[in-house]
């Protein structure tokens, strides 16, 4: 899984343990990301969809959710052998973000290139085409030269960034579910009712469309007009590459009528200590569901947060943020499904 700000790597199992005291049998995952929790349904049986604004997202989820991983293995394995001796070919990719920026080596940027040329005219209408750049990217996240998220890269390359970039199997899930694109708050109002719905929503003014500009390009492949030291898409500037989770002025109204419109027996809400609302906010706006509690999680904060408060003489010249993180995580509906997942998950935390 690539590197990502705000992933829930760390609270999978207690979301496991909840999706199965919930006795859910569908599930929605809104602002799904790296898919990472979607996938934690599906491993346990349940028909997931899975929903996000980002091209990259979509990819992961056709991979991960929609597709039914257990045929065409084989065939897949094939096509990223074949992949993995395609001839390196300067592009677009290799100019914006190896040469006017130093995200990746140029002979990887040059791999990228190619590669992702090959997929787009050899397997565009392919079951295999969401899958191989899913790998592609993968790849790419194993190589680069960041903290984790692509507003900057680092000033000395990062020792991974020398390594010789290689696909590897994806590792697709058997089962069902489905992949959508979509902005959540204007679509979660027409889909269908499903058993257990978790939203875990953008909580400040960092955006994951500028955050991770180089996979939505790679998804995308459009060559996109660029600007900055970050050579960010020049769309980043457009209203509609902006969500209202990031406005601390319309994020309040927005979380409220999506908590209202999603049709689902049991919500779970995750957020952050980091946000604009506070807990009692969250409590109130989830009351519309039913019965509500909340569960707390201590963890430590995302590495960018303590890096760069030193110059290379080593002398401080900024102030850290805070090496704890609070993760929020409320819980709405039935009071007896409810009462049962809450004991679950203070068993966890």
């Amino acid at each position: 899984m690539i590197k990502y700000l705000g992933s829930k790597r760390t609270l999978i199992p207690v979301l496991e343990q909840l999706a199965v005291a919930s006795e859910a049998k569908t599930a929605l995952d809104l602002f799904t990301g790296t898919t990472r929790v979607a996938q934690c349904f599906k491993k346990l049986g349940l028909f997931v969809t899975a929903v996000d604004t980002a091209s990259y997202s979509l990819a992961f989820a056709k991979t991960w959710i929609e597709f039914d991983g257990g045929v065409g293995q084989l065939q897949l394995e094939a096509a990223i052998d074949d992949l993995n001796k395609t001839t390196p070919e300067a592009g677009y990719f290799t100019q914006e973000f190896c040469v006017n920026a130093r995200y990746f080596q140029p002979e990887n940027g040059e791999f990228i290139d190619a590669v992702r040329n090959r997929i787009e005219t050899e397997f565009k209408n392919s079951w295999m085409y969401f899958p191989l750049l899913t790998a592609l990217i993968l790849a790419a996240d194993r190589v680069d030269s960041t903290t984790g998220i692509q507003m900057a890269f680092l000033k000395s390359w990062a020792s991974r960034s020398f390594n010789r970039m290689q696909l590897r199997d994806p590792k697709l899930l058997a089962g069902g579910g489905k992949a959508i694109q979509a902005d959540a708050v204007s679509l979660v109002s027409g889909l269908a009712p499903v058993d257990l719905a978790y939203l875990d929503p953008p909580y400040n003014q960092h955006r994951y469309f500028t955050n991770y500009h180089i996979w939505e390009t790679l998804v995308r492949w459009d060559a996109p007009e660029s600007y900055g030291i970050a050579r960010k898409r020049i769309d980043s500037r457009e209203t509609q590459t902006k969500s209202p989770f990031n406005s601390r002025k319309a994020m309040p109204e927005a979380l409220e009528k999506l908590v209202r419109d999603v049709n689902a027996e049991t919500l779970i809400l995750s957020y952050n200590n980091e946000s604009w609302l506070s807990r009692d906010d969250l409590i109130d706006i989830c009351r519309v569901k039913g019965s509500v509690e909340l569960i707390e999680f201590d963890f430590k904060r995302y590495i960018g947060s303590q890096i760069g408060i030193y110059n290379k003489a080593g002398q401080r010249v900024g102030n850290p943020g805070q090496k704890r993180n609070l993760e929020l995580m409320v819980i709405a509906g039935d009071p007896k499904r409810v009462a049962k997942m809450k004991l679950v998950g203070k068993h966890q935390s």
